[in-house]
C-alpha cells in the first residue's frame, strides 16, 4: 500500500488482497438485493475458505444483486494488509475478529472520503481550495492508518461533516460554469425538467426526466430511484450520494459529473450509448440493458 492514496485505481476494491470482510462484516437484509438475512459478524454462505465467493459468477441470477452493486473503496485492504498486518480473521482470537469487522465499515467510510477529496483535487474549477483539500487528504489518510483501537473509536461523522464544507465549495466552483437554465430539451409527454438548479435531497423517485437538461445542477443525495434518466444531460452535475438504484440512463450524458461513484453505476441501468466520466466504468451486466 501507497503512503499516500491518491491515485483512484488505489480506492476500489481488491479482493485478492482481502479476506472477504464485506461478506462477514455487513449485514443483509433479505430483500430484492439479497437473497437472504445475514447478520454482522456471521460469514455469508457463500464464502469459501480462501475467502472468495463461491457464486461470483452468477451473483445476480441467485438473487444477490446487492453484492454486484457493492465496492468498499479499497478499504477490505486496506484493514486486512495494514490495519492488521495481514491476519486473517479465521482461525484467530475472536476479540481480533470483532475489531476487524468493527473497523471495516469506518475504514471504508474514510475511504469514500478519499475517493471524493481525491476527485475533487483534478478539478481545475476547485483551484481555490486545492489546498485545503489537499490538507484534507492527507489528514484522511493518515486517520486510515491509526491502529484498530483508534479507529474503532473515530467519530467518523463528524470527520465527514469537515470534509463535506470542503466538498460543497468545491462543488459551487464547479457548478457556476456550467451551462444550461435546466430546462427540458425533450419535446412531448414524460420529457421531464429539473425544477431548478438545486435539488439536493430531491424526491425524485420514478420521476420522468427523459431527455431532461440538468447540466451543472445539485443532486447531492437526491432520490433518483427508478426515475427514467433516458437521454438525460447530466454533464458537470453534482452526484454525490445521489440514490441512482434502477435509474434508467439509457444514452444519457454524465460526462464531466462528478461525485459519482462505481456503486452508484452499479445500481443504475445503461447501456453503450451511456457516457461515463472517466472515473467510472461501465458495468459488465449493462450490456444486457435496453
Amino acid at each position: 500500500m501507497p503512503e499516500k492514496t491518491t491515485d483512484p485505481a488505489d480506492l476500489r476494491g481488491d479482493c485478492a488482497q482481502c479476506f472477504g470482510l464485506c461478506c462477514v462484516a455487513l449485514p443483509f437484509a433479505r430483500s430484492a438485493d439479497f437473497a437472504v438475512n445475514k447478520p454482522a459478524g456471521t460469514p455469508c454462505s457463500n464464502l469459501r475458505d480462501d475467502h472468495r465467493c463461491g457464486i461470483h459468477a452468477r451473483l445476480r441470477q441467485q438473487g444477490f444483486t446487492g453484492c454486484t452493486v457493492y465496492d468498499c473503496f479499497g478499504a477490505g485492504q486496506k484493514v486486512s494488509q495494514v490495519t492488521f498486518g495481514g491476519r486473517d480473521w479465521r482461525g484467530g482470537p475472536k476479540e481480533q475478529a470483532r475489531r476487524m469487522f468493527d473497523v471495516f465499515p469506518v475504514v471504508r467510510q474514510l475511504h469514500e472520503l478519499l475517493w471524493y477529496l481525491t476527485e475533487a483535487l483534478g478539478l481545475p474549477a476547485a483551484a481555490p481550495v486545492h489546498p485545503e483539500l489537499r490538507k484534507a487528504l492527507e489528514h484522511t489518510e493518515r486517520l486510515t492508518r491509526q491502529g484498530p483501537e483508534e479507529l474503532a473509536a473515530l467519530d467518523v461523522a463528524a470527520h465527514r461533516q469537515e470534509v463535506n464544507v470542503l466538498l460543497l465549495r468545491t462543488s459551487e466552483l464547479v457548478r457556476a460554469g456550467a451551462t444550461g437554465q435546466g430546462k427540458g430539451k425533450g419535446k412531448g409527454k414524460g420529457k421531464g425538467k429539473a425544477k431548478g438548479k438545486d435539488r439536493r435531497g430531491a424526491d425524485l423517485i420514478g420521476a420522468r426526466l427523459r431527455g431532461a437538461d440538468l447540466r451543472g445542477a445539485s443532486l447531492r443525495g437526491a432520490y433518483l430511484i427508478a426515475a427514467d434518466l433516458t437521454g438525460a444531460d447530466l454533464r458537470d452535475a453534482d452526484l454525490i450520494g445521489a440514490d441512482l438504484r434502477d435509474a434508467d440512463l439509457t444514452d444519457a450524458d454524465l460526462t464531466g459529473a462528478f461525485f459519482l461513484t462505481q456503486p452508484q453505476v452499479n445500481a443504475a441501468r445503461g447501456g453503450s450509448g451511456t457516457r461515463l466520466p472517466a472515473s467510472v466504468t461501465r458495468p459488465a451486466h449493462w450490456t444486457a440493458a435496453r
